[in-house]
This record gives C-alpha cells, structure tokens and sequence, in this order.
C-alpha cells in the first residue's frame, strides 16, 4: 500500500511481516505486524517530561481483540468492544513484562503501548504477534526503549520442535510455551506443559530462542532502512552526593534491619529508618522532595539487599540460600465445602475451596482467534488488602489476580483427570502474602482439589526462584522462595509449578535485561529440588486424593442411549426432558453421540433421573404390562404412551371385556391406565391390550 513500507523474514515455513508508515502517523511509533492472515497494530506514544509526584515509571500496556477481525458480531446484548476480556488482560501482561525492563532507570516519563487484533485467520493466537509489534513500534520510535526483542511460541509433537503452532497442532503439543528474548538473553516465558522434564523445556526456550533472534535482526535493520541511527541510552543514577550521605546515615541500621525475620516487625524498623533519614535529607537538601526521597531511599534498600546476600551471604531472614520457609497446611477445613484446604509458607497463606458443577457451570469463551469454546475448569485467585495487613479498596479484579490465577490454573490443570464429568473451580483467597502467593495457590488449590475426591494424575507444586547480582553482574546468585522484598529489591521471579515426573506450568518477571543461559537453567534445576521438597510435604498432609467425592457434592453419572433416541429423550420443543428435569430435580446433560450426563444433589433425585432416561432407550417387548397415558381417542380405540415418545394403539375390542359400541366416557386424554404389549409389528407398530393387562393382573393378585 501507498506509504507502507514492509519488512519481512520466514519463520517456520511463514513469513513474519512488519510495515509501517501507513497508520497513526501521529503516534511516536505504529506498526502492523502480520503471521499468515493475522494482523496485529500496535501504536506506542509517550509525554516529552516525566510525570509528577510518581516513584514508578508508569508504562501502560493494553490489548484488545476487536471481532471485526474475524468477521464477527460481539456475542450478548451490547454489540461492541467494552472492558477486557482476561485473555485481553493476560495478554497485555505478556506484552508488558518483556519490555519493562528494557526502560533506563531514572526515566519517568508516560509511556503507552496500545495493541489491537485488526486481521485473524482462527488458525493461531495473537499473542506472540502483539509482542513483536510493541517491541516493534518502540525500536522506531525514539522512546528510550533498549530493545528490541523477539517473540514466539513453541510446541512439541511427537518429539518434534512446532514454532508458532495452530490452535489444531496446540492440542496435540506437550508445552506451549510463549518466549520472548533480547539479542543472546532469555527474557520471557509463559505457558504450561504436560510434565515435561527440565532438559526438554531448557531445549524449547533455546530452540525457540533461535526464531527469536531473525525477529530482532528484522527490526533493527527495520529501523536503520527508516534513515534512523542506532539509539544510544543511559540509566539515569541516583545523585552519587546524595546516596553517600544516605548511607553513612543509615547503611548500617538498614541492612541489620533487613535481617529481621518478622516481616511486620522488620517493616516496620525499617519505616524508622526511613522516616529519619528523610528528615536528615531534607534538612541538607530541602529541594528534594517526597517523591525523590522516596527514590533515593529505594535504591539503598535495593543496594543494601543485594550487599547483604552478594557479600555476606545474609538473606532478609536469614535463611539458606535455597532454605524453603517453614511449611504446613491443612485438609478438610470447612466440612460442608466440596474441598478446602489451607497452606502457608512463612507467611504467605492461601485458603482454598473447590466447587463442583455440571457443564452447565462451565465458562464459556467467546474468542475472537478461535481455539476452545468453553473450559470446565476454573481457578479464581483474589488479593485482599488484609493480607499484606493494609487498608485498601475492594474494588473489581485487578490484572495481578488475573495473572496470578491463569498461572496456578495452568499449573494445576495438566494433572486433572483425562475423563472427569464435573466442571472445577477452585478459588484461591490469600490471607497472608509475603511472596509468591501464586506459587502457595498451585499447592493449596492441589490440596483442596484432593480433598474434594477429583482424582489427580499426581500432586502438583509451584516454588519461586530468585536472583540477585551486582552492578556489572560479576556476582550471581540464586535464592529459592523468595520473599515479597527480595523480589522487589532482586532481579528475578522464575515461576515454576509442576510434579515430580515433571513441569507443568511456568512464568517469569525480570528486572534485569535478560538472562545467560546459565543462569536459565540453575533456576530450571533450583525450582525442580524444591518442588519435589514440598510435593513431599503435601502428600504428608494428604497423601492421593480421597477415594470418594465430598458427602455434600452432587453427584453426575452418565448413561448412553441410541443416537436415534436422543430426539425421543428432548421430546418436542423440549418438553419431555424438561419435564424429567421439573419431577426429579435432577439437572441432565446430552452430547450428540448420546451420552447423558446426569447431575444430582441427591440418591432420590439421581435414581428418578435415571429410570426416566432409561425408559427412553427401553423398547416396547411383547408380553409385558406398561402403566401408560393416554395421548389420543379415536373411534377405533384409544392411543398410549407406554415409554417416552412410543405410543400404541389398545383397539376398543381389546379395552374391555364386555363389548363397547363406542369410546364415548371410556377414557379421556391424560388419563393414566395399565396396558399389556401384545405384539410389534416389522414397521414397529405397537398393539397393546387393557383387557389383557386386566386379566393378567388380577390372576397374579389371586395366587
């Protein structure tokens, strides 16, 4: 097109295209980057000073799929776009965490990367695409971006590596994995795996890696056919005057303060600290102001931690470097739950449920790129303000409890059973957190899910791994179950849940830009000994899951009837299956090869549903005496529904045994009457006989 220009490079067998100069030429940078037939345009802009009053760079990531790209109406009553979807959500966060790092220090200007969905084919997410386009749009830009970075997905079928695989080849794959990296460093992952070992998912990243890197040729050379140079940035540090002045003041009280165990306790020392040396600072500089003393007193927090541990080998509490915090949980908390279950690790605390339902309750997708309809199994993960012991607003769910709960879901749903008839939703509710409470819901939400009775393939563990370094990262160090401070004053969250045969599902948060691979896979090794460490502590706890469900669950029990008996089964305009519905209380369930599934909260209820869906696939067997309806009168006699959807006709010689001129006050529709099958003809016509029941009936109450 008229002032596209276009850049292009094969992966996989498809080529990746990148064009810009068409739209939202007022943006600082916009792209359209295109897999196949799926577009995705990215617009990144950004304000010429920093924003006041903000100890934070505040970049804002945003996603949207927009159903014009498939050619879709939006489903339910308001046809257009409004909030985010949780796949519009997760999939800024993956756009988000690759590219926050990669900002200099000191730099405090708004920065807002906007993503759209414009073009899909249905074949693939559009994900990966939305991260190449935001790494895109920011290297021509000329924000401060140190980029750029490649992003693609990887599956294996069959022992062979699939880049950017189909949602069709998604299904057959034992990992999908999301990856993004910078020139020579792993940056990103996200995804789940069905209990890949650590050597093959240290492969995927590495295989993926080698994708990664023509997307970041493509976007450098991209930038240098615009006429533009290479960017050249700087971290912003903190005034070296002023950080001299703050240690000599508090270095010392900090970095013992650091080391209380108690992380109220040591909070709050550490607020008196803070609270004193900002009182001495502003008496020397009273042009800093409460935001600046806030970054000044960040950056010795940060330098004091990774003092502490990089030359003292002192974590904040003082443990081992790949110590795991005192453990323990509970089972069967609250009786009347379909499963529950409590966990702490130090003081991060979940208290978890399990609810069972039918598919009804399973939750449908309504997705623009195409892949499952529905999902039946659902875990829900909330951050109250009490659990870090603040006051704050409940308002709606935050992208961090989005986030958090699609990855303990992941985690947890590779371990499900195969054939298991219930929907699942597991809810999560922190009650203390003081570090990877997302890992703490994978073990908790495993706990609870085994106390409800699902039968789990094997218990499954999630375990957080972190790392610190030194300025010029000649120091490395590795540190397992990190607190909530040593993941803010650290490099790394290396996520990892799985069981002991296995990953299962993994995420990762840097602050550093990018990883050696070295460094990958010691977190790869470190996150495996600790999961087999607290996989043993659960199944101490409870050690399978329990034989039966919860006293209190409904029960489901399928049954299989004729395909051709389906019809019979819903009855005209569905009046027969509501009906069995409305006298059993039951909730019923039919696929199309005739499977029934049938949901009940009680035996009563469950053996009624039964019989009535039996009594459809029932055949009309000569000899036997049927209660029936009568559903129609004619001259000639009078038509009975012996089973659901099957009538025959009782002739008026065969009503009685004296002789009747007519059926005029014989019977009237509805009424309920005993009849005998004399016969079924080949066309399946149906003879039935009152006189007959009648006469069989009373014989059997004379002997």
């Amino acid at each position: 097109m008229q002032g596209t220009k276009q850049f292009k490079v094969n992966i996989a067998g498809t080529d990746l295209v990148i064009e810009t100069g068409l739209l939202a030429q007022q943006a600082a940078g916009a792209v359209t980057v295109s897999y196949g037939d799926t577009t995705v345009f990215t617009a990144v802009t950004n304000t010429d000073t920093p924003r006041e009053g903000i100890d934070f760079f505040p970049l804002q990531c945003e996603y949207r799929e927009k159903f014009y790209a498939a050619g879709k109406f939006p489903g339910g009553f308001f046809k257009r776009e409004a909030r985010p979807t949780s796949k519009e959500i997760l999939t800024a966060r993956m756009c988000d965490r690759p590219i926050r790092p990669l900002f200099p220090d000191g730099y405090y200007n708004d920065v807002q990367v906007n993503s759209t969905l414009i073009q899909s084919d249905g074949t693939r997410e559009a994900d990966f695409l939305a991260v190449n386009a935001s790494s895109a749009a920011l290297h021509i830009s000329e924000i401060p971006f140190m980029g750029p970075i490649g992003c693609v997905r990887i599956g294996r079928i069959d022992g062979q590596w699939v880049i950017n695989p189909t949602h069709e080849q998604k299904a057959k794959s034992d990992i999908d994995l999301l990856y993004a990296g910078i020139r020579g460093k792993f940056l990103m992952m996200e995804g789940s795996a069905s209990e890949i070992s650590d050597e093959d998912f240290v492969a995927a990243l590495k295989r993926a890696h080698e994708e990664v890197e023509k997307i970041i040729d493509l976007q450098i050379e991209m930038r240098r056919a615009l006429g533009k140079p290479d960017k050249d940035i700087h971290d912003i540090p903190q005034p070296a005057d002023k950080m001299d002045f703050m240690r000599k003041e508090g270095g010392e009280a900090l970095a013992a303060a650091l080391l209380i165990k108690g992380k109220l306790e040591r909070q709050g020392k550490v607020s008196a600290i803070k609270e004193d040396l900002l009182k001495k600072v502003s008496e020397k500089w009273p042009e800093v102001d409460a935001v600046g003393f806030v970054h000044l007193f960040d950056a010795l927090e940060i330098e004091t931690v990774r003092k502490n541990v990089l030359e003292k080998g002192l974590r904040i509490d003082g443990r081992a470097q790949h110590e795991i915090r005192p453990l323990s949980a509970q089972v069967g908390v609250l009786p009347r739950l379909h499963g529950s279950a409590i966990f702490s690790r130090g003081e991060t605390q979940s208290f978890a449920t399990v609810t069972l339902g039918t598919k009804k309750d399973a939750q449908d997708l309504d997705s623009v790129t195409g892949g499952e309809p529905s999902k039946r199994f659902m875990l829900h993960y909330n951050f109250p303000p009490y659990c870090t012991g603040e006051v704050g607003r409940l308002g709606s769910t935050g992208r961090r409890e989005i986030g958090h709960g699609a990855l303990a879901e992941r985690s947890i749903a590779e371990v499900l059973p195969d054939e298991f008839p219930y929907s699942i939703r597991v809810v999560s509710e922190i009650m203390g957190s003081n570090g990877s409470s997302s890992m703490a819901s994978i073990c908790n939400g495993c706990l609870a899910l085994m106390d409800a009775g699902v039968p789990l393939k094997r218990t499954v563990a999630g375990i957080s791994i972190g790392l610190f370094t030194n300025e010029d990262q000649s120091k490395k160090v590795l540190v397992t179950d990190i607190l909530g401070a040593e993941d803010h004053c650290g490099d790394m969250d290396f996520k990892v849940g799985g069981t002991k045969k296995g990953i299962t599902g993994f995420q990762v948060d840097l602050k550093l830009r990018g990883l050696t691979w070295d460094l990958v896979e010691g977190a790869v090794k470190a996150a495996h000994d600790a999961r087999l460490k607290i996989i043993d502590f659960m199944e101490s706890v409870i050690p399978a899951p329990r034989a039966e469900l919860n006293k209190y669950a409904p029960r489901i029990e399928e049954m299989q009837i004729p395909v051709d008996k389906i019809g019979a089964l819903i009855g005209p305009g569905g009046s027969n299956i509501r009906g069995i519905v409305e006298s059993t209380g039951a909730q019923i369930d039919i696929d199309d090869d005739g499977k029934v599934s049938i949901f009940a909260t009680s035996l009563e209820s469950m053996e009624a549903a039964k019989r009535a869906v039996g009594a459809v696939s029932a055949v009309a067997e000569p000899g036997k005496i049927y209660e029936g309806k009568v559903t129609g009168i004619k001259d000639f006699g009078a038509f009975v529904e012996i089973l659901p959807g099957m009538d025959g006709l009782c002739h008026i010689s065969e009503f009685s045994d004296k002789f009747l001129k007519s059926m005029d006050g014989v019977c009237k529709v509805g009424d309920i009457i005993k009849v005998k099958c004399l016969d079924v003809d080949e066309r399946g016509r149906i003879k039935l006989s009152r006189k007959a029941a009648m006469k069989d009936l009373d014989e059997q109450a004379a002997n």
